[in-house]
């Protein structure tokens, strides 16, 4: 193979790989390659700057290039670089997991380590069944899942997730799961600043689905409490204590998939601390590492754990993990990510921050094309009018202009996601919106 140079290499150099969730022929016909990152931008393969607008992929929270990061993983590696998770511990996973549960609302007080939030959610969701049978209730594994929600890529995840083009290809899934619809509309909530008005009432559907298969059958609803991958929806006011409260009324335990919305990203520690809503489980991943080295946790309140608790004491209580589970690299990672987000302050700084970012995010309305802004803490989605017969392509076109004149968006069908690390200034806020909305501007 021919070394690379500081420019693009020719697209015969990258055919091995085959890339996720990527257009591979397109991409390879034209590649976008970032080679470093440092701060609030990444530096592509022909020497340009890109302001990141995305965190990376909803995780980069705490900037590129941490030098603390580096060095603890360095450290790490030439200490312990890895440790046996069954049968066997090492220090940084449990002064982990007791920083991690200190952080969280209520009786959140254990974690079970992942390698991803994909894993962390089929954690949960095997936990939640699990729970219910070693309490006598085996009868309860029906899951909830919700229209449009996004929950990781394994069979699990996908099953309870509700986007069509995650699911279509892979069969029948898991069987044993409903959806309850979404909370999105457009005719009621559009260009909402925060939590819209309308919707709370979704969360009655829950209702009938107990009515259909009985309380008795059912082991757990999943809900993003911001639905982040499949285009930024904002739970309506009352929402989500609504559904909590039905909840309650029937057992059904209740998870959060907090994958993007934990570690500061609503400019709280986690969204259960910003909406003041206790679930049973919540799933995590992505800004635990600062996205570092791959890490999620599941967090379990502690009826759940102790439900577990029984038998000889030499018995295994969860026949569930990973090789990789609490690696002692990752728990490097995450220990020196944590360490900066309270010694910078940044979820503080993220929350000082969210009416500048709201109000530059609805300065766009008016533009052509959008029909619809949203936005909650340091997060925003900016909705497209799809081109007729081709749904998603005016907004990749807005991502590759955006690419090209510097900034770095994320996009998903017609809408458009923002979701910036959470060191930015106010300079960045600018330059995110003045640089959107000069390219929707020019979009046919």
């Amino acid at each position: 193979m021919q070394n690379l140079t500081p420019t693009q290499p020719t697209p015969a150099d990258l055919q091995a790989y085959w890339m996720p969730f990527t257009a591979n022929r397109q991409f390879k016909a034209n590649p976008r390659l970032f080679v470093s990152a440092k701060g609030m931008h990444y530096k592509t393969a022909d020497g340009r700057e890109v302001l990141d607008g995305t965190a990376g992929l909803w995780c980069v929270n705490a900037g590129h290039g941490r030098q603390e990061i580096a060095k603890a993983v360095q450290a790490q590696i030439l200490t312990l670089d890895y440790a046996p998770a069954f049968q066997m511990g090492h220090p940084g996973v449990f002064e982990l997991a007791n920083q991690l549960t200190a952080m969280l609302p209520g009786d959140l007080n254990h974690a079970f380590f992942t390698n991803s939030g994909s894993e962390a959610v089929e954690s949960a969701l095997k936990i939640a069944i699990a729970y219910h049978r070693v309490r006598g209730e085996g009868t309860r594994q029906r899951l909830i899942g919700r229209e449009r929600g996004y929950h990781g890529v394994n069979f699990g995840g996908i099953s309870v997730g509700g986007i069509a083009a995650n699911r279509k290809f892979f069969g029948s899934l898991l069987t044993g799961v409903d959806h309850l619809p979404h909370t999105h509309s457009l005719e009621h909530n559009a260009f909402s600043r925060g939590q819209p008005q309308w919707g709370a009432h979704l969360a009655d559907d829950l209702e009938p689905l107990v009515a259909l298969h009985d309380a008795s059958n059912i082991a757990a609803v999943i809900v993003e409490p911001v639905a982040g991958s499949t285009g930024v929806l904002i739970p309506p006011l009352g929402y989500l204590e609504r559904l909590r409260a039905i909840c309650d009324r029937y057992g059904i335990l209740l998870i959060f998939d907090e994958v993007i919305t934990g570690f500061g990203r609503l400019g709280s520690s986690f969204a259960t601390e910003y909406f003041g809503i206790l679930p049973d489980i919540v799933t995590v991943a992505k800004g635990i590492t600062n996205g570092t080295v791959p890490m999620g946790a599941v967090f379990v309140r502690q009826g759940i754990y102790d439900a577990f608790m029984h038998g000889p004491d030499n018995a295994i209580e969860l026949f569930h993990g990973y090789t990789y589970s609490g690696h002692p690299v990752a728990c490097a990672a995450a220990l020196a990510t944590q360490e900066i987000y309270q010694r910078e302050g940044l979820f503080e700084h993220a929350q000082a921050l969210t009416d500048y970012w709201e109000n530059a995010a609805h300065s766009l309305k008016g533009l052509p094309h959008i029909i619809d802004i949203r936005n909650l803490g340091l997060v925003a989605g900016i909705e497209l009018e799809s081109i007729p017969g081709k749904p998603g392509a005016r907004a990749f076109d807005c991502f590759l202009r955006c690419y090209e004149q510097g900034l770095l968006i994320r996009q998903t069908g017609d809408i458009i996601a923002l979701s910036p690390p959470l060191i930015l200034q106010k300079e960045h806020i600018d330059q995110m919106f003045e640089t959107l909305g000069s390219v929707i501007r020019e979009l046919p």
